[in-house]
């Protein structure tokens, strides 16, 4: 159980996660429909990416991706058994634990193998991606860069490959010399191997172009699916669960890093006028990676009382309450690519406030929900925190991000790319 510590008013949730047995990939459920189309079979597809062991939003979206896929397509899918020694995951307390309720679809083979420390699971995984017609390499840290290069040699001149990019430069990895060069090398050869990229904006395309000297006419543009796989509460139930008694909601999710702009949010709360934030809270909820700041800034606010602050990684079965009970989704990031947790809001139909930054505009501005300010500009935010919350609106997720479309854009350019029989 977990023990509230109340600062003043304001309530810190820190702790264990709940304890759990790991529900390994390999415990799997049939979820989905049956195949959609009449060639179903026609390829065989390999995706590659992170298990459910170190989860992440990548995790998620791997396991998404390959259910939808599934109905156009003979999936089977690879993972990061360990990614990385377990100390050097910032989210190493919770690693192996039961956070997750879902779980890939029963006609889809797994093989949890990849070890960052063993050769011989690299040749076992490489093994079993040789087996399908396309591999498709999950992108979005240089941890698994060794591993995805020993693949690439392993399939030289065999089956094509195509990355898909999360994170053109992860703002940690930048920060060191070291992982710096190591990414530069590991990602020059694999990208060598590679048929093609996909991307979920056309701001990450001319990213990866400038940043990496990819021709753009190798680059697909595909957008990020909605997450639409948890329950939508009643309101007032989940205010109840949660102990909020104010009328008004205003939600942070996800991991704290400084470039998330979490800090930019709590002075624009501050300034809200004074009658409005007396019936608001303001809901920070969180795993706090390099961002002490956040959590310090919180403790001197002069808005306290009016703010929550969860310090721990929220699991499955939480994630419905605090989306259920938010009036406002913030995401006032300084630098982004794309936000899992934005795809969470739209779900919801919840409104969003986001900053205009990177990818984030472009996968947000089919939502008729988003507002966007100017990052780091707290008037700004103010204002727009203020005018949506005195619209009340509910907003449907854009069709075009549905996995459906997804899967089918997908396999038009592993049509494309795919050897033909």
């Amino acid at each position: 159980m977990r023990i509230p510590l109340k600062l003043n008013n304001s309530i810190f949730v820190e702790g264990k996660a709940t304890e759990g047995q790991f529900m390994s990939s390999l415990q799997r459920d049939k979820v989905g429909t049956e195949s959609m189309k009449g060639d179903f079979g026609k390829y065989s597809v390999v995706i590659i990416g992170p298990s459910q062991r170190f989860l992440s939003g990548i995790s998620y979206f791997t396991l998404m991706l390959s259910n939808a896929l599934a109905n156009y397509a003979n999936v089977s899918v690879v993972l990061f058994r360990n990614m990385l020694p377990k100390h050097l995951f910032p989210g190493w307390k919770r690693v192996g634990k039961g956070l997750t309720q879902y779980c890939y679809r029963g006609d889809i083979q797994t093989r949890e193998v990849l070890d960052w420390y063993n050769p011989v699971t690299w040749v076992q995984g490489s093994k079993f991606a040789g087996k399908g017609d396309v591999i498709i390499f999950q992108w979005w840290t240089s941890s698994v860069a060794h591993m995805y290069l020993a693949i690439a040699l392993l399939n030289i001149g065999r089956k094509p490959i195509i990355i898909e990019f999360h994170e053109i430069v992860d703002p940690l990895e930048s920060g060191f010399i070291l992982l710096r060069l190591y990414s530069r090398i590991t990602g020059t050869l694999i990208r060598k191997f590679s048929k093609g990229y996909v991307v979920h904006s056309d701001a990450d395309r001319m990213l990866i172009s400038s940043h990496y000297g990819i021709d753009t006419t190798k680059v697909r543009v595909i957008p990020h699916g909605i997450y639409d796989q948890y329950r939508i509460l009643d309101k007032n139930d989940a205010k109840k669960h949660l102990e909020i008694q104010e009328s008004n909601v205003i939600l942070f999710f996800g991991l704290l890093r400084p470039y998330k702009g979490v800090k930019f949010l709590i002075e624009a709360f501050e300034q809200l006028p004074s009658d409005l934030v007396n019936v608001t809270r303001l809901l920070i909820v969180g795993e706090a990676w390099e961002d002490q700041e956040t959590y310090d800034r919180v403790k001197i606010s002069p808005r306290i009382s009016n703010i929550t602050l969860i310090n721990r990684y929220v699991g499955d079965d939480e994630v419905p309450y605090f989306f259920s009970v938010a009036d406002i989704l913030v995401i006032p990031y300084t630098r982004a690519s794309q936000s899992g947790v934005a795809h969470i809001g739209m779900a919801y139909g919840i409104p969003i406030v986001a900053s205009r930054v990177g990818g984030l505009e472009e996968g947000l501005g089919k939502y008729k929900g988003t507002r966007f300010v100017k990052p780091e500009n707290t008037i700004e935010l103010t204002k727009a925190l203020e005018l949506t919350l005195s619209e009340r609106e509910e907003y449907d997720p854009p069709e075009e991000l549905r996995w459906e479309r997804i899967a089918e854009q997908w396999i038009s350019l592993i049509d494309e790319v795919a050897p033909k029989r």
